[in-house]
């Protein structure tokens, strides 16, 4: 698959970036990535609302062998091969992956957010940190 392959494919999505990324390409949309290119074949991002449409259509995640392991992951499936074809409805699949990819992110800076608000809320300008007392056995 090539570039200008990928770019029409999408074109009903709206403009697209294709960059290199591992051994194929990173399409995104908006500074969010939501498909790979790898290995001849499009995965797109997915999470629990998108799962079961990948699954219908006997679709599975991407998985790769290293050290002698395989190894899934679970957050891209492989586009289903009928709709190399149909860019027309590859554009529906597309803004399925790109809203999985904005969740993915949301909940990502979230999940960053608290954990940084517990380190500043443990450290006060001005205070000294309790100390809370050793036993001795």
């Amino acid at each position: 698959m090539d570039r200008d392959f990928l770019i029409e494919l999408f074109a009903g999505f709206g403009p697209v970036t294709i960059r290199r990324m591992f051994s194929g390409f990173g399409v995104s949309a908006d500074g969010i990535n939501f498909a790979l290119v790898l290995r001849g074949a499009i995965y797109l991002r997915a999470d629990a609302e998108t799962i079961p449409r990948f699954e219908a259509e006997g679709c599975g995640p991407f998985r790769y062998e290293a050290r002698g392991k395989v190894r899934t992951i679970g957050s891209y499936w492989q586009l289903p091969e009928r709709l190399y074809d149909e860019p027309d409805e590859v554009t529906g699949w597309a803004r399925a992956a790109y809203a999985a990819a904005e969740r993915a992110a949301l909940a990502k800076r979230s999940k960053t957010k608290r954990v940084v608000k517990k380190k500043v809320a443990s450290v006060v300008p001005g205070k000294r940190a309790k100390r809370t007392p050793t036993r001795d056995p």
